[in-house]
């Protein structure tokens, strides 16, 4: 008893430098591992597409970061296998998703469905998808944007965008939400209509489907609901993610709307207000 008293001050000390080591260590561990969030992705000898593919690891591999260069990450993975990994295909656990509660807090990404020599769809009369999907992204940032939001677009000009680097720049951003704008086409003319809201990750992106979608019945062309959809744009998206297809561009009654002056403001009210619900109520 005696020796404790003579020395407590020294073990005091001593017990608070552990804790903080512990701490640190505990801290640093956890800021440098990270989740892979999407099936079968690849390992590759060095950061970038072009290099070999060495391994293949599945959704929920915990891997360690070691080192990052530009969008890869030199990771560690089943505890003795090392190769670089794409940024945008893992969830950092010092990034998780945060908790926005209104859309002037939020960073949107909305991207323009096709562009520049990827024309998309096409009207009866041979008009281009990639026209309107980049006037109603337009219309729906400035609305956003006026709110108080930082609104990012995959594209603002006529300019073709890889698919892998749409949602590359959600992820990259942490976006609180990512939103594609697309229409539609049936095989025949004049046999299809409505609009669409599909997610692929239902535990990240259902909610904003629902919410969007429950906003979009006040357009003149009718709501055919959410549903799952196997698009790369939301499905490699760790983000909360939609791809909407606001109407069949050829169907001459939905085209004659698309093409309107005031569909693309439309849109973008029923966004913000879906967008609005969703984050109230996260």
């Amino acid at each position: 008893m005696q020796v404790l008293k003579q020395f407590w001050r020294q073990i005091t000390v001593m017990l608070i430098f552990i804790g903080l080591v512990i701490g640190f260590v505990v801290l640093l561990v956890t800021n440098n591992t990270a989740t892979v969030n999407i099936a079968n992705v690849n390992i590759r000898s060095g950061p970038g597409m072009s290099y070999a593919i060495e391994d293949a690891t599945s959704k929920g591999t915990k891997v360690h970061i070691m080192k990052r260069k530009n969008n890869w990450l030199y990771v560690r993975y089943a505890d003795h296998k090392f190769g670089w990994i794409a940024s945008w295909l893992v969830n950092e656990h010092n990034s998780q998703l945060t908790k926005t509660t209104k859309i002037s807090e939020a960073t949107i990404v909305l991207d323009p469905g096709h562009g520049g020599s990827d024309s998309g769809a096409l009207s009866s009369k041979g008009k281009m998808e990639k026209t309107y999907t980049l006037r109603v992204a337009k219309a729906v940032a400035k609305k956003l944007r006026a709110a108080g939001a930082h609104v990012v677009l995959t594209r603002d000009s006529d300019k073709y965008v890889g698919l892998s680097a749409r949602p590359a720049i959600a992820n990259k951003l942490h976006a609180d939400a990512f939103i594609s704008f697309h229409f539609d086409s049936s095989p025949e003319k004049n046999t299809a209509s409505g609009i669409t809201t599909y997610y692929y990750h239902k535990s990240t992106s259902l909610a904003l489907a629902k919410a969007l979608n429950n906003n979009v019945s006040t357009l003149p062309i009718p709501s055919k609901g959410t549903d799952f959809g196997d698009f790369l744009v939301i499905r490699d998206n760790s983000r909360p993610a939609v791809l909407m297809e606001l109407g069949y561009i050829n169907d001459k009654s939905d085209f004659k709307t698309i093409s309107s002056k005031k569909y693309p403001q439309e849109v973008a009210h029923a966004v913000y207000a879906g967008l609005s619900t969703y984050f109230a109520n996260q």
